[in-house]
């Protein structure tokens, strides 16, 4: 299984020894012989245990300085439990993480959150029967202490297993209403509806929608929106006015495609991500429609590409940064702290720009 590793901090990629005294290395007992006490209390001040008199703990951290000690991961892990790694799984392809803007806003986000902490964060790409075996091998011998799971389809094992196997689990966004793990999601129906009567207050009045995948909430959610801003209105929207995308670019210029095949007097398109509207404008444009004179495009997302479309393109932000450092500290919360199960919803933000 494809496996990246960004130490987040500077003691998380640490071994015993690593810092020597002349020719031996420091060890944990070294440090206790040195400070006079037991191993116990040198782990104890090592893992910041208040359970230590202020005299000892003094005494242990004199001796860590002097013989230049850096505490072993693995050692310490056998006292907390804990192997100071947490891994950030994603059932898609190489290609799909190399070409959404997602997936990079949402790492920057999650080894931005984990960068002070003695943590490991390895990325692993999960798209076959033999690298899900592999990662349920990292779960079982737990070299990892929590996983944030991204992309989660309604027919996806992945949740249910970690749930099983006791593992705490983040999800990025959640199955359905009735999610019982962790997640953190953005505010998709309300974006999706703040697109809708933007477009409406334009007076636009036939207004498609390319979906994202339906097995997904996030595509359902985004949909629902789009539906509830028609009926809110006081005029539901047509059925031949909905297209399935994939969030690929492709897949949003095929579906604008078909859109216009069944309804050449559309004025209006919301994408349901930024990467399916830059698709559908290709589209238009290839097609002799003006943009957004003739049709109107909205993406979702507000990620680089929107601000480089011709024309600029008018989207709902959602903030997959901080989406990503919350699912970070939900998670650091959980494995060190005990904490219970938190489920968020992060708002969105309609950013208009010259695309509608």
């Amino acid at each position: 299984m494809p496996q990246v590793t960004f130490a987040t901090g500077a003691a998380s990629a640490a071994v015993e020894g690593e810092c020597m005294t002349g020719n031996r290395r420091p060890t944990i007992k070294t440090v206790a012989a040195r400070a006079g006490v037991g191993r116990t209390t040198v782990s104890r001040v090592v893992n910041g245990s208040d359970l230590v008199s202020a005299d000892a703990r003094a005494r242990v951290l004199a001796a860590i300085k002097e013989l230049n000690y850096v505490p072993n991961s693995v050692a310490r892990g056998l006292v907390t439990n804990r192997t100071d790694a947490v891994a950030l799984v994603i059932p898609e392809s190489e290609s799909r993480l190399g070409s959404e803007p997602f997936f990079a806003a949402l790492i920057r986000g999650v080894s931005g959150a984990l960068a002070e902490t003695r943590t490991q964060l390895q990325l692993m790409l999960v798209r076959d029967r033999a690298e899900r075996d592999q990662l349920t091998d990292t779960v079982a011998a737990r070299r990892v202490d929590g996983v944030l799971l991204v992309s989660v389809h309604a027919r996806d094992q992945l949740p249910a297993m970690l749930e099983e196997m006791g593992l705490p689990t983040v999800l990025a966004g959640r199955r359905d209403a009735g999610e019982r793990l962790s997640y953190v999601d953005s505010d998709n129906a309300g974006g999706a509806a703040a697109a809708v009567r933007h477009l409406l207050g334009r007076g636009r009045g036939r207004i498609a929608t390319i979906t994202g995948p339906l097995d997904m909430d996030v595509g359902r959610s985004r949909l629902e929106g789009w539906r509830a801003a028609h009926e809110e209105a006081g005029a539901p929207a047509a059925a031949e006015l909905v297209e399935a995308g994939d969030f690929t670019e492709e897949g949003g210029g095929r579906a604008m495609r078909l859109l216009l095949e069944r309804r050449p007097d559309l004025d209006a398109v919301f994408a349901a991500s930024d990467l399916m509207a830059v698709g559908a404008l290709a589209e238009l444009r290839r097609q002799g429609r003006r943009v957004p004179d003739d049709v109107a495009v909205i993406g979702f997302e507000d990620s680089i590409l929107a601000r480089h479309t011709d024309p600029p393109l008018t989207t709902v932000r959602q903030p997959v940064e901080e989406l990503g450092r919350t699912m970070a500290r939900i998670l650091t919360d959980i494995t060190r702290h005990g904490a219970p199960r938190q489920q968020m919803t992060l708002p969105t933000e309609l950013v208009v720009r010259d695309s509608t």
